[in-house]
């Protein structure tokens, strides 16, 4: 079993919050912003690939396999515009999204760069386009009003699970890896994974714990348990699953089609799931009436159980805990316990998918300005000393108030999400 430093290697790389940056490029002089609109607007034609196949199947391919396909504010612009063309499109019969690299699906979003023009401008308005174009995609993709297809084949991290998660089957493989590990960089766990989260098992306990700790789903069994895939597919089955979509002939119900081929090629993984076996002890630390002092007060304990197993679980989820800041860990602990005890609940606003992300909104663009998402940025990807200095260091000094302040509406001279 890789640890989370494992992880954080492959994401100092390319995950949620990369950059794979072009060495041609400057971030000098000119605001990133307007280069990215200037330079970027062809080439998101390139990376971000749509075609309507003649039996009515549409598909997206992510063409960026260098960055492990992490997604500019470009590349959202334009899938978005697919999926909204598709939807009016009577001929488009279902959406089919993969990449052209077995090695990702997305590995997540460009970061580095709107980290280098907060620096310069705390005001600079490429931190709310970023959001808008990112969450507004999240939501048409949760409310599709046609199927939606994602082959999550390879790493599938941060804003990969937003462009996968939320849509209607969701094919993993024994090379999908998965993970929320935003607190590493003193952000939070975003794209609505609360939601998902929210879902999991042990009432919302097992989705709790993936997102404060980062920890790295690496198996069919486990994404399937969670909720994050509905079907396990060989990944040397997905050609044949793709060729068998392209050649259907739709009936009046593409949805039946679609699970009539799912059902002909995916199977059961060899394995049992761990987080099913560890559901006991994840429930007892990460439950929503826990805090993270708490959490880690439970999971020390379980550090002195006589099963061997445990104790490498236990110290495996410290160890995960300490990689994230500690405000960071505060907040997502906090968001998600709220979102999980909305659920089902109609009269608030963060039992929905859509509420969730204005909510969510609120919170990124508030706390993507704080000091410690510059400090994670710098830590694990850029000079990658892997020694942050957050601010608060330790939990005990997290402000609550400032925490519950990042869930108030925006000051007036700022939009609120509109979707």
């Amino acid at each position: 079993m890789r640890s989370f430093f494992g992880a954080t290697q492959i994401l100092s790389k390319s995950s949620s919050f990369f950059l794979p940056t072009n060495p041609n490029l400057s971030f000098s002089k000119t605001p990133i912003f307007l280069r990215t609109f200037a330079i970027m607007a062809t080439a998101a034609d390139e990376l971000v690939k749509g075609a309507v196949h003649p039996n009515g199947v549409a598909v997206i391919t992510l063409d960026r396999p260098k960055a492990l396909n992490a997604m500019n504010i470009d590349m959202d612009v334009k899938y978005k515009s697919y999926l909204d063309q598709w939807e009016l499109d009577p001929n488009v019969k279902c959406v089919l999204v993969d990449s052209s690299s077995a090695r990702a699906f997305c590995a997540g979003m460009d970061i580095k760069g709107v980290v280098a023009e907060i620096q310069k401008d705390k005001n600079t308005p490429l931190v709310p386009k970023v959001f808008t174009a990112e969450y507004s995609l999240i939501c048409k993709i949760s409310n599709y009003k046609k199927p939606y297809v994602s082959f999550m084949d390879g790493i599938t991290m941060g804003f990969g699970i937003g462009l996968s998660g939320h849509g209607r089957y969701r094919i993993i493989t024994e090379r999908t890896l998965l993970a929320m590990p935003e607190n590493g960089i003193g952000l939070f766990p975003d794209v609505g994974f609360s939601h998902i989260a929210a879902q999991s098992p042990g009432g919302g306990s097992v989705g709790a714990y993936l997102g404060i700790t980062g920890k790295r789903i690496s198996t069919p069994s486990d994404a399937l348990f969670v909720g994050l895939g509905t079907h396990f597919v060989p990944s040397q089955n997905l050609g044949s699953v793709k060729e068998a979509l392209l050649s259907t002939n739709f009936s009046q119900d593409p949805h039946e089609d679609i699970k009539t081929i799912l059902a002909k090629f995916s199977s059961n993984p060899d394995s049992e799931s761990q987080l099913k076996q560890f559901l006991p002890q994840i429930t007892s630390s990460f439950g929503a009436n826990k805090s993270v002092i708490e959490t880690i007060e439970e999971l020390k304990k379980y550090q002195s159980s006589s099963d061997a197993t445990v104790v490498e679980w236990a110290n495996e989820a410290l160890q995960g805990l300490g990689k994230g800041a500690p405000f960071s860990l505060f907040l997502t602990q906090k968001y998600f316990s709220k979102v999980a005890s909305a659920l089902g609940k109609n009269d608030n606003q963060l039992s929905t998918l859509t509420g969730v992300m204005k909510t969510e909104y609120r919170i990124a663009v508030r706390s993507s300005l704080r000091n410690d998402f510059a400090e994670g940025v710098r830590a694990v990807l850029v000079d990658k000393d892997q020694n942050p200095k957050w601010n608060p260091s330790r939990l005990e000094e997290v402000n609550e108030n400032e925490v519950e302040a990042l869930f108030e509406p925006l000051s007036p001279n700022v939009e609120e999400l509109s979707v």
